[in-house]
């Protein structure tokens, strides 16, 4: 029987995890740079966590990794995690909402069924969730946080794209249809089938027309919320309130120099936001998002404390990455034996055990085999007054070394 990985599941070979830490790296220092503190969350959670609250769409739930976690002759559904900011809510309520605010990160692997097995079911993001933070700062700060990620991972033609989930849900409240008929609407939208507004009967001829109007609406400023305000005086009052609060916020990234672009229909999935809804795009595809959930952690039975957050997909973002390491030449040191007797092995171990203390990654080898990917090689014979040399792979000298401090020396001037 061939051995085979499970479908929708991926190796990643060193050249791939090159990648992913340095993705890590980069995310998780800007991260505490902005005063976020890391956490991280079991792979498994229990079921209701996700279903009690209503947190997540019925598509989304029916492909959840889900089995029975026996405990005796009884047993809690459990699954594994299909969405990050979920279970670091629960962490907030369990140990640290007597903090009020509490800015937090995480690096983590979410799943999700997907029936050929050609996509990731597995897949890693990079998350961060401010809680407590009001908005509209706290709405702004979260989206500079993760441009300035996507900026220093060097990323380019990322475009970031607006929207906000109070305004379809003011819209939604217009129809004055069943709690049925408005979660079947509310469904297929979060599907990202917005004509389920345009087919929908409104009583109100204006509320059509402001439906009309705002899906249309693609903007690049705060001005064009303006003019809808402007055009809709009748409008009811969430979705004022709603229309209000992303003006702000796309004023504040205004006087931000921050790019965007302002497209209602844009999004999907955004089952638990709130408010002010975004994604960024590079290359055709989705490689972050995020928004506002204020209803999020009262829903779990903690305090009603206001929260915003984001995630950078790791998977698309490797892709799109360069590998800087290796267009940066050859680095490294290797200790190589001359022979491979018991004393010559011993002192190559010293050799390599110094040069790692002094901060030089080294590796050993013992094959007779020289590797050209490497800065520098110590050969090490044994034989006095010189027992080795030191051969720099770039200016493709050699010199005989009388001791490890003087190959220190050498290999840290360079």
């Amino acid at each position: 029987m061939r051995n085979q990985k499970c479908k929708g599941m991926q190796d990643w070979l060193p050249e791939d995890m090159l990648r992913f830490r340095h993705i890590e790296d980069v995310f998780r220092i800007c991260c505490r740079n902005w005063g976020y503190q890391e956490v991280r969350t079991p792979t498994l959670e229990y079921l209701h966590l996700f279903t009690a609250t209503g947190t997540l769409t019925p598509g989304m739930l029916s492909k959840v990794y889900s089995f029975l976690d026996w405990d005796g002759w009884s047993g809690e559904r459990v699954v594994l995690r299909p969405d990050g900011t979920i279970p670091v809510a629960r962490l907030y309520i369990d140990s640290l909402s007597g903090q009020k605010l509490a800015r937090l990160f995480y690096v983590t692997n979410i799943f999700a069924f997907e029936g050929t097995g050609k996509e990731n079911r597995e897949r890693w993001q990079c998350g961060a969730e401010f809680f407590g933070g009001a908005k509209p700062a706290a709405d702004v700060e979260v989206i500079l946080l993760a441009e300035e990620v996507i900026c220093k991972l060097g990323l380019s033609n990322v475009g970031l794209q607006l929207s906000h989930a109070g305004l379809v849900k003011a819209l939604l409240k217009e129809f004055k249809v069943s709690p049925a008929e408005e979660a079947k609407m509310v469904s297929r939208i979060l599907e990202g089938d917005w004509q389920a507004l345009t087919k929908a009967k409104s009583p109100n001829p204006e509320t059509d027309r402001l439906i009309a109007a705002l899906l249309g609406l693609k903007g690049k400023s705060s001005s064009f919320l303006h003019n809808v305000k402007a055009s809709f005086p009748k409008a009811s009052r969430d979705f004022k309130s709603s229309l209000e609060d992303f003006i702000s916020i796309a004023t504040l990234l205004d006087n931000q120099s921050c790019c965007y672009k302002i497209d209602i229909a844009a999004m999907h999935g955004f089952e638990y936001y709130t408010g002010v809804c975004f994604q960024f795009l590079a290359a055709g595809e989705k490689i972050g998002g995020g928004g506002r959930y204020d209803n999020l952690v009262p829903l779990m039975n903690g305090e009603n404390i206001p929260a915003c957050g984001f995630a950078l997909y790791v998977d698309p973002i490797m892709k799109l990455l360069p590998l800087e390491k290796e267009k940066k030449g050859k680095s490294g040191i290797l200790v190589k034996g001359r022979e491979a007797t018991p004393e010559i092995i011993k002192k190559c171990f010293a050799v390599a055990e110094s040069l790692r203390d002094a901060g030089h990654p080294a590796e050993l080898n013992f094959t007779g085999r020289e590797e050209s990917s490497y800065r520098w090689v110590v050969s090490v014979s044994g034989k006095e007054p010189s027992p080795f040399v030191l051969k720099d792979c770039i200016q493709k000298r050699r010199r005989e070394v009388a001791s490890v401090a003087e190959i220190l020396k050498v290999v840290s001037e360079e």
